[in-house]
């Protein structure tokens, strides 16, 4: 898809892989509109020159305050991009059920319901594109984020179900994995981590090619173990 002049929403655009998603969907010539909830952030995002829509997703209100906020403007690409983790642990303890509903509403809740709410719109769109960053553990979970693992399988899951679905209608549906990315939500957690510009990077290339499948650094590996055997991809990645 060319992306030069298309209107798109990504969210969790103002930290993250999303910030550096609507910098490079920018540069192509994209017309970008983030959504965040950190006041800073946002304020920071705006001051870059990009339309931020207030909204926390982990929440019902938030989906409905970013509608509200898109009033009746046309979008071409969705990108569900928001995305957060929670301490579920059993062995440590630390077990946090409040944290696990807002994880899986805003990994899993929020992107289902703006899909739907706004599919009118992309589809009265000559083309659109529809883009759900899940997550290399979506393939094959980790012992240590059982609720994160579980909120993408679920994105995941409904990723391929809806592109079934809107087969025809000019709706690309397409699935972007990343493995993990060197972000805040990150911080203090693993090693070799993948940089969030070459992340939105791949991304935004695989969107470019209409690719419906964007597998990002090493889950290329993942995905090719997984398509060979997915007990061997799940044993490996359950260590962890």
């Amino acid at each position: 898809m060319r992306l030069d002049g298309k209107t798109v929403l990504v969210t969790g655009g103002t930290d993250g892989i999303g910030a550096q998603l609507i910098r490079q969907l920018r540069a192509k010539g994209a017309v970008v509109i983030a959504s965040g909830r950190n006041a800073e952030r946002i304020a920071a995002t705006r001051a870059d020159g990009f339309e931020v829509i207030a909204a926390d997703l982990s929440t019902p209100a938030g989906v409905d305050a970013l509608v509200a906020g898109l009033g009746d403007r046309p979008i071409d690409i969705l990108v569900n991009n928001a995305g957060v983790g929670t301490n579920y642990d059993f062995r440590s303890g630390e077990v946090d059920l409040a944290g696990a509903e807002a994880t899986y509403y805003l990994n899993l809740h929020a992107p289902t319901l703006l899909i739907a709410r706004l599919l009118p719109v992309l589809k009265a769109r000559p083309e659109a594109m529809i883009v759900n960053v899940t997550s290399g553990l979506a393939l094959a979970p980790n012992a240590g984020s059982p609720v994160y693992c579980a909120s993408k399988a679920g994105l995941r899951s409904y990723t391929l179900a809806i592109r079934a679905q809107l087969k025809g209608t000019g709706i690309t549906v397409v699935e972007a994995l990343p493995p993990m990315v060197d972000t805040q939500m990150t911080a203090g957690r693993g090693s070799n981590k993948l940089s969030a510009p070459e992340c939105a990077r791949q991304i935004v290339q695989g969107m470019e090619r209409g690719s419906e499948t964007i597998n990002v650094g090493m889950v290329k590996v993942l995905q090719l173990v997984h398509s060979i055997s997915p007990a061997l991809a799940r044993s490996i990645m359950i260590r962890f």
